[in-house]
């Protein structure tokens, strides 16, 4: 798209540390945690240091031999040192393949394989308990970024030889693989170029017009997907103190959020319901948020309106992106305090003008409705290259410019999208499942989680997850559900054992196999 296009020379991420410093050297980024190949650089340090730590680490690269083009494989323990490792790769020209620190071994083993051969960067704690031997014969060698192995080669030792320089990359040159959620199964590599994640910043960065003064941003993003990048380079090249969590628990963050007070929040959709808590914490952690974002699924109206109220600012907003790890953020819509209880939470925006475009085809012969969803296809110069190893599967989802979502939903006449399921979720003649959890944590606040899945036999059975686990108010559930769709009795479950992306989506398909006991499972019981 035009505004996409203009003067992109790629997001150039191997420097993005290096253009940040240049500019505000003092700045600060601010950690939950140890960083695991340099604990001793401690949980804050300038942006000035912070490149010189990338720096290093790219000059670690070097030396155990990696080289332009190469791809690396990161696949560690969680933490921030995963986003450092990938940018001091695309820093030396080499390709950062970013794998979760959540997928089991054999998932690993099995993207591995995809790549052909890569150099793993893991550590002792990984190849001790999730990874199989195998890896050794599917990478082309192991490096380490904690801890020790007879079979791996350590990164641990900071460089003693001065520094490599950055290399210039084309914008058209792969910078960055990330994989896909993995609902549905075994995840895909989306290969991004540095032209199409610039493409991708430039629409994120809307968002920093509400800001006047240099406030700190605080995130809590999955440090291996593709919008972690893009909100780093928003606030570094703005000058924004950054501070980063890996563990979201509410206790944790509020202790954190009311030391830091940030002003902009960033956090996948189940973060935020978690986060609700945080609105009746005597220490206020939210009352300083001036602009809460989302750019993965749609929240709850619930969450929204529970949040923005956290918030003691003038106007304080939250903006809810529409995206996808393929083509990224495409879809926008923001609330303020005047967003009613009962809100469309279906509703998910309108294109960003001139750079993202949105249609709806229909499945059936007739113009996509709300009883007849169509097939949701974006169009954006974020788009990634290819799959890695899967261009054939890539290619099925592309018409030219537009990219099928997976998605199903409509357009109203003012031009806002409504997203109603997922393809493979959707349940004939219930409507949208995704509108009846948000009616349903709507009208109880007890509830945690509720996914709504189809069932061999009967009707689709709800499977709830409560506050601190308190047994289901079954007398205001049934209340609750009356006037909606048929449901059988609702299972519930603890939140910590639902199977989860690593975006903390819910993973229903595999849900589907654990409620029909082809898998384990971890039910708190069957309601009275």
């Amino acid at each position: 798209m035009l505004l996409q296009r203009i003067g992109n020379r790629g997001i150039r991420l191997g420097t993005l540390f290096d253009r940040a410093a240049a500019k505000y050297p003092s700045n600060v980024l601010m950690l939950d945690h140890d960083l695991d190949i340099a604990p001793e650089r401690g949980r804050s340090m300038t942006i000035a240091d912070a490149a010189e730590l990338v720096s290093d680490l790219g000059t670690r690269l070097w030396r155990a031999r990696v080289r332009p083009g190469d791809h690396v494989v990161v696949y560690k323990s969680n933490a921030f040192d995963i986003t450092l490792l990938a940018v001091a790769a695309a820093r030396i020209g080499a390709v950062p393949v970013l794998l979760s620190p959540y997928l089991d071994g054999e998932t690993v083993t099995a993207l591995l394989d995809r790549v052909e051969r890569p150099v793993l960067i893991t550590d002792a704690a990984k190849l001790e308990s999730a990874l199989p031997d195998a890896v050794f014969t599917h990478a082309d060698r192991v490096l380490l970024a904690a801890g020790e192995h007879p079979r791996a080669t350590s990164l641990a030792e900071p460089a003693a030889a001065p520094h490599v320089p950055a290399l210039w990359m084309p914008p058209e040159h792969p910078t960055l693989v990330t994989h896909t959620s993995g609902t549905t199964g075994i995840p895909k590599l989306a290969v991004h170029t540095g032209y199409s994640l610039e493409a991708r910043y430039r629409p994120q960065a809307l968002a920093t017009t509400l800001m006047r003064r240099r406030e700190t941003v605080a995130m809590h993003v999955s440090f291996v997907h593709s919008r972690l990048f893009t909100a780093l380079a928003i606030s570094l090249l703005r000058g924004f103190p950054v501070a980063v969590l890996a563990n979201p628990d509410p206790e944790h963050a509020a202790t954190l959020f009311a030391r830091w007070r940030p002003a902009v929040l960033e956090a996948h959709p189940n973060t935020y319901l978690s986060w609700e808590r945080l609105a009746d914490d005597p220490r206020a952690p939210l009352s300083n948020v001036k602009f809460f974002s989302s750019t993965f699924d749609a929240l709850h109206p619930r969450t929204v309106r529970t949040l923005i109220g956290a918030s003691r600012r003038r106007a304080p907003k939250f903006g809810q992106i529409y995206g996808q790890s393929e083509v990224g953020p495409s879809v926008a819509r923001s609330y303020g305090r005047n967003r009613s209880a009962e809100a469309d939470g279906r509703c998910v925006g309108i294109p960003f003008p001139g750079m993202t475009g949105v249609r709806v085809i229909s499945r059936d012969g007739n113009p996509p409705s709300p009883t007849s969803p169509g097939f949701i296809e974006i169009s954006s110069d974020g788009r990634i290259h290819t799959y890695l190893g899967e261009q054939e599967r890539f290619h099925k989802q592309a018409d030219r410019e537009w990219w099928r979502m997976g998605d199903l939903g409509y357009r109203t006449r003012w031009g806002c999208l409504h997203l109603m399921d997922r393809e493979v979720d959707e349940i004939p003649g219930f409507g949208s499942t995704l509108d009846v959890e948000d009616r349903l944590f709507t009208r109880l606040d007890e509830l945690a989680e509720v996914v709504i899945v189809p069932m061999p036999e009967g009707p689709p059975r709800p499977v709830v997850c409560t506050k601190d686990d308190r047994p289901l108010d079954h007398a205001a559930w049934r209340a609750a559900v009356a006037d909606l769709p048929r449901m059988a009795e609702p299972t519930q479950w603890r939140k910590a054992d639902l199977p989860q992306t690593a975006t903390t989506k819910i993973k229903r398909l595999e849900l589907i196999r654990l409620l029909d006991g082809t898998s384990g499972g971890s039910q708190m019981g069957e309601p009275a």
